[in-house]
């Protein structure tokens, strides 16, 4: 079995800068607001460090001289004031790309733009955003996008619109849910947050699938990105599996010559190497 890497995958800067910061905070009382990544092999290490998660339900506890790191995902201001009142310390790790977002979500709403927010709406990353504007419009497809759009035509057809998305949206997805608007709203600003690692992985990934038999995707299941690169996979035509660690690699695998290895931008560099040492002994095991 020949196995080729994508060309861009793994480890993005925010996750990368995120761990880092949380492996530096280790040895004291230290959490995270929400799982630091979406990927359960970094998390049980960071745990095996002493880092917990506090998830937002936990408004009673008691924070004092504690710190609390803000996710990559980023959080809402509410929240932010909440920790604060209950004592912690707080550690800023919000992607760079997301906080981005939220100043520039926070100023259309400010300037009376009527928002459309793409993405997963229960996605850490988004319920972030939306605290900087609560009046915005959550679309999760063009189907959503279009049923949002004429309604807000039919009460406030001369509204100013801009659309924001989910940096880690697919290009194509973005693409039609933009155009869902424009048949109410041809004016609309469409403001370009796609994470350029993102758009790097998804291109990278495309590319490959016109390269191998199959593809494998690491990542964890609930990393959006992930699952984005999956699908894309899946969408080639392709014979693809989405694998959190080397041990899920089906033995199927060994029936294709050439498998192309593509990553999420939470999986880890050494989780990358597993999996392709393992997919390379399964060649050799299994032919």
């Amino acid at each position: 079995m020949k196995v080729i890497r994508a060309q861009s995958l793994g480890y993005c800067m925010g996750v990368r800068r995120a761990v880092s910061i949380a492996e530096t905070e280790t040895g004291k009382k230290v959490y995270t607001m929400g799982p630091l990544i979406h990927n359960p092999r970094v998390l049980e290490d960071l745990r095996q460090r002493g880092v917990q998660t506090l998830e937002t339900s936990e408004t009673s506890a008691d924070l004092r001289e504690a710190v609390v790191i803000i996710r990559a995902h980023g959080v809402t201001p509410r929240q932010e004031r909440q920790l604060v009142d209950q004592g912690a310390r707080l550690v800023d790790a919000t992607c760079l790309r997301v906080k981005a977002s939220q100043m520039k979500a926070k100023a259309l709403a400010e300037s009376g733009y009527a928002l459309f927010l793409a993405g997963e709406k229960r996605h850490g990353e988004l319920v972030g955003i939306q605290g900087y504007a609560p009046d915005c419009l959550l679309v999760g497809n063009a189907g959503e996008a279009e049923a949002s759009a004429a309604a807000l035509h039919a009460s406030a057809p001369a509204s100013k619109t801009a659309l924001l998305g989910q940096t880690t949206i697919s290009t194509d997805e973005y693409s039609l849910i933009a155009q869902a608007i424009r048949r109410y709203f041809p004016d609309i600003e469409v403001i370009d947050t796609i994470c350029g690692a993102t758009r790097d992985r998804q291109n990278a990934l495309k590319e490959l699938c016109q390269l191998v038999d199959a593809i494998v995707v690491a990542g964890g299941r609930d990393s959006a990105n992930t699952q984005r690169l999956f699908a894309i996979a899946q969408a080639a035509g392709k014979a693809a599996w989405l694998v959190e660690s080397a041990a899920e690699l089906p033995d199927a695998l060994a029936a294709y010559p050439t498998v192309g290895l593509s990553a999420g931008a939470s999986t880890p560099d050494n989780v990358i190497d597993e999996i392709e040492q393992a997919l390379q002994q399964l060649g050799v095991c299994c032919p």
